[in-house]
């Protein structure tokens, strides 16, 4: 495991002595801080720096938690207070005492966050000020000319650490089975709320803000020709940005796409018996959604109806994070993920204390899922859609009911391995994918 942290680390400090860090020139070398009850915290910028935070300047961004966060963190982790032992023999009612405990003893004892922050920092990162509000990002330019960018959104219980694996596929093509002429310049931002972006202060910042501000970040990036990728939450910012047709947007790939008709979204409400007439993959779709709205839903309805209360109970327990974070899509980081992983992401939400405020994009959508076709209006999109559905998802979208919402779906393609977190699972494949998907509209106007 140390060893393949290692290497991931080793291919990210690559990665960064080759890019071109235009950026830093405009920010004179200053770093920015964030103002945070658990805070992260870096050196103190400059009144130049100041100055800067209130215009468009982009200022370089390094991570250096304190010491004592990270002792305080050990000692409530260890002090947990654990619930009794489930009633059942299944995970029926959530994640299982005995994984949980032994996860959460790990946390505590073995686990180390230094190797995060080596990893982040030997990556360009940098923040600037959108919409009043301080936006994080990872920057990284391919090395081979002609690149294609692409932002690519994350989701919850996710962050800027799905992402990390799949900067090497998609910058450096050649050595990742690829051409140069398939190359990108990856922009990762974190999404407000999240990680080490600032938190809303105000109501508002829904997926169609966020897709504003992430049109405003390219083009102070200096993109005029760019494409955008999401899964999860990530999905519906991608989707408003080619809705709103931004300006130098191309195109979009999402996984977990909004496919489900408005038929089947009143019966899934309402827990009724599936509509007649579905095909085979139809009907399969229609049973993992139902099992998935009867049974695993529960974290969003309660975020999108009360995160200021669940909010509460996650900044105050490290171990109630975890479990809230573990539970998700039927335990898909237990499934899926490797114990560091899944850490480094449930560490980053205790750090810089985002539970609450992350929860609050539930609430910003008025309890709408990201599912459905409606909901996420997909018929008013025109830009082309590419779609890849991965196995362990959500549920698999099926083709015909992704050409009915898409009307411009451009690309489909159903794999063989991957779950709901495609990028941090099988970098390697949502990469192939990105390249054969936007292949075609490198060449556009």
């Amino acid at each position: 495991m140390k060893m393949k942290r290692t290497r991931i680390m080793a291919a990210a400090v690559l990665l960064a002595a080759g890019a071109l860090l235009l950026e830093v020139a405009h920010a004179q070398q200053q770093t920015r801080s964030i103002d945070d009850s658990h805070a992260v915290i870096y050196s103190q910028p400059s009144t130049h720096a100041r100055t800067a935070i209130l215009s468009n300047e982009i200022l370089p961004f390094r991570v250096n938690v304190p010491d004592d966060a990270l002792v305080d963190l050990r000692k409530r982790v260890l002090a947990t207070r654990w619930p009794d032992k489930e009633t059942v023999g299944d995970r029926s009612q959530g994640v299982q005492l005995a994984k949980l405990q032994e996860l959460v003893r790990y946390w505590g004892t073995d686990y180390d966050w230094r190797n995060v922050e080596a990893t982040l920092n030997a990556l360009p990162q940098f923040i600037t000020t959108i919409d009043g509000l301080d936006i994080h990002f990872i920057h990284v330019r391919s090395r081979h000319p002609n690149a294609l960018p692409v932002i690519i959104t994350h989701g919850w219980p996710g962050s800027v650490m799905e992402q990390l694996k799949i900067i090497g596929p998609l910058t450096d093509p050649t050595a990742h089975g690829g051409s140069a002429q398939d190359a990108f310049d990856v922009v990762i931002p974190s999404m407000p709320g999240y990680g080490f972006s600032g938190k809303p202060t105000a109501t508002g910042w829904n997926p169609d803000r966020i897709a504003r501000a992430w049109a405003e970040l390219m083009k102070r990036l200096g993109y005029t020709r760019y494409v955008a990728q999401g899964g999860d939450w990530g999905s519906p910012v991608s989707s408003a940005m080619a809705r709103q047709a931004s300006t130098g947007l191309l195109g979009i790939h999402i996984n977990l796409p909004a496919t489900v008709p408005p038929e089947v979204g009143v019966v899934l409400a309402t827990g009724g018996p599936a509509p007649a007439g579905l095909s085979e993959k139809e009907r399969a779709a229609f049973d993992s959604l139902d099992t998935f709205y009867k049974m695993r839903r529960a974290y969003g309805a309660m975020m999108g109806t009360r995160p200021q209360v669940i909010g509460q109970a996650l900044t105050d327990s490290p171990a109630g994070l975890a479990a809230f974070m573990y539970d998700y899509n039927d335990g898909e980081p237990e499934r899926l993920l490797t114990k560091d992983e899944f850490l480094d992401n449930v560490t980053l939400y205790w750090l810089t204390n985002t539970a609450t405020s992350s929860a609050r994009l539930y609430w910003e959508t008025g309890g709408q899922s990201i599912l459905l076709s409606a909901a996420q209006k997909t018929s008013e999109i025109s830009l082309p859609v590419a779609i890849t559905v991965f196995p362990d998802d959500v549920y698999r979208a099926p083709e015909t009911w992704a050409r009915r919402a898409y009307r411009n779906l451009t690309y489909f393609r159903e794999v063989d391995k991957g779950g709901h977190f495609a990028a941090w699972e099988q970098p390697e494949v949502l990469a192939a994918e990105l390249r054969a998907a936007f292949r075609s509209l490198r060449s556009a106007n």
